[in-house]
């Protein structure tokens, strides 16, 4: 079964594999309920510093001790931006708003990963530089002094 999904979350009812809108979906023979595979959104911010950027650390794989921007998912219900600075703020102790859309970005490039990033650049407005979250350390970056940097999207995002 798709992703691990074997049984009904509306009856608890195994799933069969069945063609549902073009496309084979596991299916509730029982209630008719569908599961679709909806894509996973990821949100994060470019904060610039002094001409530097800002960066975490990463305490967990994949990618491990490597280093991205402040970033993660979007909770359900929650606007993209909101997301963003929530993020941040879990990661950095910085409390940031988001001035623009830098860019949105596709692909999954791990199996836990997302399917659409969206980079928002963002301002500082108070918070105490610390690690938190999913992170160890975090740091403002020249560009030409960049650390060994985790994802593709990273190393994009900071070439753009």
């Amino acid at each position: 079964m798709d992703q691990g999904i074997n049984f009904c979350l509306n009856c608890g009812t195994r799933l069969e594999l069945r063609t549902v809108h073009g496309k084979e979906r596991p299916n509730c023979p029982a209630c008719g309920w569908v599961y679709f595979d909806d894509p996973k959104v990821a949100v994060g911010v470019l904060v610039e510093k002094d001409g530097k950027v800002l960066l975490t650390r990463r305490v967990n794989d994949p990618e491990k001790g490597k280093w991205s921007l402040p970033a993660g998912f979007m909770d359900a219900h929650e606007t993209p931006e909101l997301a963003a600075e929530r993020e941040c703020l879990e990661e950095t102790g910085l409390h940031v708003k988001v001035t623009g859309l830098v860019d949105v970005l596709g692909g999954r490039e791990h199996p836990s990963g997302a399917d659409v990033f969206m980079l928002y650049r963002a301002a500082i407005l108070g918070g105490d530089l610390n690690a938190g979250d999913d992170a160890d350390w975090v740091g403002f970056f020249a560009r030409n002094e960049l650390p060994p940097l985790a994802f593709k999207t990273t190393r994009k995002a900071l070439a753009l």
